[in-house]
């Protein structure tokens, strides 16, 4: 088991409720990972594109990301990451509400890592925000920034 590092994550979520869960939970671990967030589609777009107030935004080792987003969603998002030579190595989770098999299987198609719906319940919520943290910051080899 390799030892757990700090890892750069992009969140990509509008609900301001979940993005102070999310962030607590990451925050209550002992890693301090940078979390960047953008709380629609374009804005993600645009940071992953490092344009606009973006251009020195360091690229994520990790996205976490929504379904259901303001002016483009969750799936027009990643697709638009895994059409890029750029960052299409950059793992993408889908963590959102929706429990729907069109979105699991639209996700899966469009080469998303995992799909997660998020439990309602705030405790689980935060063992599930710290099962992702465990898993891609000392399980998983990510590919070394360049």
């Amino acid at each position: 088991m390799n030892h757990m590092k700090p890892i750069n994550i992009l969140l990509v979520e509008d609900n301001e409720g979940d993005i102070m869960l999310t962030t607590d939970a990451f925050h209550d671990s002992s890693l301090s990972n940078k979390i960047s967030i953008v709380r629609d589609g374009w804005e993600a777009v645009l940071y992953l594109q490092q344009k606009s107030s973006y251009t020195k935004a360091e690229l994520p080792e990790l996205i976490l990301l929504d379904v259901n987003l303001p002016k483009m969603n969750g799936h027009e998002v990643l697709k638009f990451v895994k059409t890029n030579e750029t960052i299409k190595h950059i793992p993408v989770i889908m963590l959102t509400t929706s429990s729907s098999q069109k979105d699991v299987l639209s996700s899966y198609q469009n080469h998303a890592n995992c799909y997660i719906t998020k439990p309602v319940n705030i405790e689980e919520y935060i063992t599930v925000v710290g099962a992702i943290e465990n898993f891609w910051a000392s399980v998983v080899q990510l590919p070394v920034k360049n």
